[in-house]
Formats: C-alpha cells, structure tokens, sequence
C-alpha cells in the first residue's frame, strides 16, 4: 500500500531565514550595529536594502486598529499587530537584494562579527548562533578574539577583519554576498498559445526556414541561456527542455508562473514566437541592461506607451508579485509591469511587431525574406 502524500511536492525558493539572501550583526550594542547597517546602506543606494530590528521601547500600546500613513515621497509609517514569522516574512523581503537583522535580537542565516570587548558575556549567550560567519569587524584598535570564539572556530582568525571605520571595505564586502545571490537567467519560449487569429500554431510559421519556435529558442541559447519551450499539456511536442502550463487557462501569465513553480531561483528571460523581428541585438540589450534589484526588465517600444511583458526578464522577486495579481483576479503580466518598480529598455518599434494575423504573416515573410 502507497504511502499517502499529503502536499503537492513543490520546489521551494532558495531562502534564509527570513529573506532570500541576509546576515545578523552580532557583538556590540544595538545602536553600533544601526549605525553600520545606515552607513553601509548609503554606500549600497543601488541596492534595495532592509533592515530587521526589534522595538526597543519598553511597553506599546495595544493597537485598537492597524495603521498604516502613506506619505506622497513614498514612504510610510505603519503601527499594527502582526507577529514575526518567517513566512510571512519571506513575502515581505522577497523584493530586496538584502536584509540587515540586528543579531542582538534575530538569528540570520549568515553573520558579521564585531568584537567589542565590553560583550564577551553577550557573545557567549549567542555562540550557537555565530555559525556562518562571513568576516570580523574590530570595534577598537585593542579588540580581542574571546577564547570561547577560537575553541568554536580555530579558523576564524583566518577571516577577513576590517575596523569599524572601514565603511568602503565592508560596504564592498557585503556587495559582493549580493552579487554572489544574483539569479542566474534561463530562456524561456512561449508556445502554448491557442493562436485563434492566425488559424494555425504560431510556433510553427517559418519565417527563417524553421519552425519560428526553433529560431527563438537558438536565439537565447546563443547567449548562453539554458532555454525551455513553454507548452500546454495537450500539445505534441518532442523536445526535452519544456515546461507545462500548471496554471492552466491563463496564457502567457500562467507559463510565466509555471516557469517559476519549475525553478523559482532563476530569473526567466521570456519571449514569445510571435515577434520574429525580435533579434540578437535586442537580446543582448535586455540582457546588457538588465537589473536585477528590479522586479523585471522590460523591452519597450520608442513611441509605445506600455511595456512588453513577452520580452521581458522576469526576476524572481517578481514571482510573489504575480500570485498576488493572481490572487487579486488578474491575469495580465503588463499589468504587473506597470505596477511594480522595473527597468525598461527602449528600442525601435519595428524590432517589436506581433504576428497574429495571416496576412501579417504574408507581409512579415516578404519584409524578412527580401532583406
């Protein structure tokens, strides 16, 4: 007799404890570790950045309503009852390259050490914590390694130490625990479309002697993208890399979340077969400027108003983005683009034609053939 299987045997996202990528400070007082943490964060302003603190105020009020003051320069001031839990807290820091934690008060699943002499016994208590730590951070000229800290790590007098007042040096550290976390991108080619207008697939119009869903998917493997042919289950097609719509009935937005419930730790560069103007130069200018702190980078038409969400690189911060449309009832990923912070690259609208027609299919092939 099978075992039962309760839950859906998902791939999770990457995370630490609390954020997709983090580190507590630990070993000085707290307004030590807010000051780092404020000074380092000017350094890194290209970066979205956010720090994880606990009150220090020894008794609130209880909330009678939650709160929540919007200001015009976008920022906001927010009093409400809500309990810290990391899974929770996964959604709320899902959109930044990383989280500072104040390791006086969290565990982080990554740690900066500062050794100040005045908190042996506060170490102490936290040394199960200190179990990944990424380099040290010399409060005074006279700072000491404890005892306790070698017999836990004879190696950690091997780790980089910086002075407290080598801000560039730790900001450039801690850039680079960024950069390392940056998502690598794969290709992804939309061909599960129903194609009513054309009458026939449009994955399969040759416009360059193949199959155009072939052509798009050599175009990002030139650049070196591990490329997927995104599919409906009832669709014949025999090639290894594809993914199947799990969110069924949704067009390009559920191969978009189907991309992500595959591999939720990449970025997916996503194109659709219908645009076989679309060529190795536009590629290598989304990939050029692409920005990864933005929840996608987007090609746009000079004189279009909106961005095109099927040339786009998707980040996976923008994952949680789409559920919550999802959720919300919407289904278009333009919709999604318009309202989340992305960069968008502009290009000639003629590199950006749809093909849904026949007879846009008849002119596009002379255009492309004559050339």
């Amino acid at each position: 007799m099978s075992k039962h299987q309760k839950h859906a045997k998902l791939k999770l996202r990457e995370n630490d404890h609390f954020a997709p990528n983090e580190i507590s400070i630990v070993g000085t007082k707290c307004s030590v570790i807010a000051d780092l943490v404020q000074q380092v964060s000017a350094k890194l302003a290209q970066y979205k950045l956010a720090y994880l603190d606990a009150s220090h105020a020894e008794d609130t009020e209880q909330n009678a309503v939650d709160s929540f003051t919007f200001h015009s320069q976008g920022t906001a001031n927010i009093s409400a009852e809500i309990g810290l839990n990391k899974f929770n807290q996964r959604i709320q820091f899902s959109q930044y390259d990383f989280l500072f934690i104040n390791g006086n008060h969290y565990e982080g699943a990554k740690q900066i050490l500062i050794l100040d002499n005045d908190k042996e016994a506060s170490v102490l208590k936290r040394l199960d914590q200190l179990n990944n730590i990424q380099f040290v951070v010399k409060l005074t000229d006279d700072a000491k390694y404890f005892e306790f800290l070698e017999a836990k790590n004879p190696q950690i007098k091997n780790l980089l130490c910086y002075q407290i007042e080598e801000v560039d040096k730790i900001s450039k550290h801690i850039e680079n625990l960024i950069k390392e976390k940056i998502a690598p991108i794969h290709g992804l080619v939309l061909a599960g479309g129903k194609s009513t207008r054309m009458g026939t697939d449009k994955g399969t119009l040759n416009f360059y002697g193949k199959n155009q869903r072939d052509v798009a998917i050599e175009l990002l493997e030139k650049h070196h993208l591990k490329t997927y042919l995104s599919v409906r289950e009832d669709q014949e097609i025999g090639i290894e890399n594809k993914i199947t719509d799990k969110f069924v009935g949704l067009g390009p937005f559920g191969a978009i979340c189907s991309a992500f419930q595959e591999n939720p730790d990449v970025a997916w560069l996503v194109l659709a077969t219908d645009l076989p103007f679309v060529n190795d130069e536009v590629i290598k200018l989304l990939l050029k400027h692409r920005n990864p702190s933005k929840a996608a980078t987007a090609i746009k038409g000079k004189s279009s108003e909106f961005p095109e969400p099927l040339i786009t690189i998707w980040e996976p911060k923008s994952y949680p983005l789409l559920l919550n449309y999802l959720g919300q009832g919407y289904s278009c990923p333009r919709k999604v683009l318009l309202n989340s912070d992305i960069e968008i690259i502009e290009v000639d609208d003629e590199f950006i034609r749809n093909i849904n027609t026949p007879e846009e299919f008849k002119a596009a092939h002379k255009e492309i053939n004559e050339e």
